[in-house]
């Protein structure tokens, strides 16, 4: 159960950026951006300030609508990164800074005490300038919670507004993941942000579990991209809170496959038939008994309308189709259809399907029909069915 206000934070622009081998233009960075903007998305992490070049260009023409959504600037746990973001006028930052000894010791060099002096000092510093301060703990699933504890506290201390718990790679499960959000929230009063990678297929569920557990933002990425195996999906996430939680974010959900398909786009990767709530499978139907009650009640095989989120319903004909799919798209086409005629047409789809490995097409489908017809000798060959 949910009973707090919680928040969604976009970060398509940068975490969604740094799936490998994608770069946005400018221009592709702002009509994301605009997009983002158009259905109601409040708060987005929209780059890194301190990569320069394009990106600053990008981000300038950001801030210029920073009065429309919450704008945070990523940076590393360095003080250089943060006085870029506040030289473009950013009013909110985020600190990234990993919690777990793997990290501090083989990657950065340090110590738990070196961290917790540079995280004390970065967060003054960013609260004198008085900006919205996000700081994470990065690879929390490796970091043991009573020093996640600590460090809750002493980020706290230093005037945080926001603590981030980065499942880096991906490991965690929704129990450990709420459990991480508890343990902060049973030292502190710091909200808490769900930032949750999708390695092992879970992110949505960590991120739902750790919104359970208290925690009050949470990233998305559109079209679930970002590094490796991605981040939860902003399509999916809205519509589990808004269908299965009750919880309204005040998305407009009819935008969502165009937004995706603008992301698929850009980035030029197909987005998949099955993707959850946008793939054009998901309100398509073909197995005989699906379409048949579909046919009769439209919420039969289906969790939600399709316009809820600027989908379009599909029947279409293949391996599994019944009689009651193949008359509807052939009436579609403008045949009244003999229903005699069915069995032997459904045969020779079946037969059809397996032998291309795929749907049939309505023309396809009607020159079938119209062979059986005319074999039956129940019209002439030179005959309009």
């Amino acid at each position: 159960m949910i009973t707090q206000k919680i928040i969604l934070e976009d970060t398509t622009l940068r975490d969604g950026e740094q799936t490998p081998g994608l770069a946005f233009s400018t221009e592709q960075k702002l009509a994301i951006f605009d997009a983002l903007i158009k259905i109601g998305v409040r708060y987005i992490e929209p780059g890194i300030p301190t990569m320069g070049g394009d990106e600053t260009t990008a981000l300038k023409a950001m801030l210029e609508r920073k009065d429309e959504a919450l704008l945070v600037a990523w940076n590393r746990g360095v003080r250089q990164d943060i006085e870029a973001g506040l030289a473009l006028g950013f009013r909110a930052v985020h600190i990234g800074l990993p919690t777990s000894r793997h990290h501090l010791e083989k990657s950065l060099g340090r110590d738990r005490t070196w961290l917790i002096g540079r995280a004390t000092e970065l967060i003054k510093f960013a609260k004198d300038q008085d900006v919205f301060v996000s700081i994470s703990a990065e690879d929390v699933g490796r970091t043991e919670i009573p020093f996640l504890q600590d460090y809750a506290g002493a980020v706290t201390a230093a005037g945080a507004n926001r603590l981030r718990l980065s499942d880096t790679i991906g490991i965690m499960t929704p129990q450990t993941y709420a459990e991480r959000v508890r343990s902060v929230r049973s030292v502190s009063d710091i909200a808490v942000q769900c930032h949750c990678h999708n390695d092992y297929g879970l992110s949505i569920a960590n991120t739902l579990a750790g919104l359970e557990a208290g925690a009050t933002y949470f990233h998305v990425c559109v079209n679930g991209i970002g590094e490796r195996a991605g981040m939860p999906d902003l399509a999916q996430m809205t519509m589990a809170l808004k269908k299965l939680y009750g919880i309204d974010l005040g998305i407009d959900t009819t935008a969502l496959v165009a937004l995706a398909t603008l992301v698929s786009e850009t980035t030029r990767q197909p987005l998949p038939i099955w993707q959850p709530i946008v793939g054009r499978n998901i309100f398509a139907h073909e197995s005989g008994i699906h379409a048949k009650g579909m046919l009769k009640n439209a919420g039969t095989f289906e969790p939600f309308q399709p316009d809820e989120v600027g989908g379009e319903r599909r029947y279409v004909v293949g391996k599994h189709s019944g009689r009651a799919v193949v008359k509807h798209v052939l009436e579609g086409q403008g045949v009244t259809v003999d229903e005699d005629l069915l069995p032997a047409c459904l045969e020779t789809v079946r037969s059809e399907a397996v032998r291309i490995g795929g749907l049939i097409e309505p023309d396809i489908l009607l020159a079938i029909y119209q062979t059986i017809k005319t074999s039956s000798g129940r019209v002439r060959p030179d005959t309009k069915v």
